[in-house]
């Protein structure tokens, strides 16, 4: 943490105090204009910020990247376009790209593993997956031992069931679905861990772009389930992690 270094630069004679307090007026958030960047974000809840890219110009994302790198901040950035990723490679090299999940990585410091166990993340259908691949990679990238286990949904139940070994193995689930969205409600009624059910906009008309899918999860009969929002694979990615980190 960059507050630490500093600590121990006054404490050892390194960094005077009047350095000190120059980089301290950076510290807790730094004013770009169009964004406000939280630096102390890590501290305070154990995360970096991350960039929810959608609605964001290049450059505006690239200007964020620029002074989170300066502070060593490893950065996630959730809806990419593939085209910002395209020019933020060619500044930093050690960017990636996850096409499905549109997720913007770039590590500048190792991660350390600090799960108390296994994330498990599960779908109804193949059409599930963008929203999926968004809450694994990003409970991946926090610090997490992840695991898939997708096209499994209710209307051939048997493919759910071959697969309880590996949902038996989890300290957290994440279902993600979409239609009816009843596959957090089957999963909650086999398990004894948290779910963390997530509706997708996937289906046909009555649907709703995800509404009937929400309700469902909402409406549950099966016990130890939360909902996040539509599409909010990250929010469920995030939330995993916190419970997966507890001690």
């Amino acid at each position: 943490m960059d507050l630490k270094k500093l600590l121990e630069g006054i404490k050892n004679n390194s960094i005077s105090v009047e350095e000190a307090l120059g980089k301290l007026k950076d510290l807790p958030y730094e004013d770009l204009g169009y964004a406000n960047v939280d630096h102390h974000r890590e501290l305070r809840t154990g995360y970096p910020e991350v960039i929810y890219c959608e609605g964001k110009s290049d450059s505006q994302i690239l200007g964020i990247v620029d002074k989170m790198t300066i502070k060593n901040s490893n950065i996630l950035g959730t809806r990419c376009r593939k085209e910002t990723y395209e020019k933020i490679k060619e500044v930093y090299p050690n960017a990636e790209y996850e096409e499905i999940s549109k997720i913007l990585k770039i590590q500048n410091h190792p991660i350390e593993n600090k799960g108390k166990g296994k994330i498990v993340v599960i779908t109804g259908g193949t059409s599930d997956i963008p929203v999926a691949d968004e809450a694994y990679h990003t409970a991946l990238f926090l610090g997490n031992t992840v695991e898939k286990v997708y096209d499994v949904g209710v209307a051939g139940i048997h493919r759910l069931l071959g697969k309880k070994h590996i949902i038996d193995s989890a300290r957290v689930i994440i279902a993600v679905a979409g239609m009816e969205g009843a596959l957090p409600s089957v999963v909650g009624g086999l398990v004894d861990v948290p779910i963390i059910a997530v509706p997708t906009s996937v289906g046909y008309g009555a649907n709703f772009g995800g509404v009937s899918a929400l309700l469902t999860m909402l409406n549950s009969c099966a016990s130890g389930i939360s909902v996040v929002n539509i599409d909010n694979g990250f929010g469920a990615g995030y939330l995993a992690s916190m419970i997966n980190k507890l001690t």
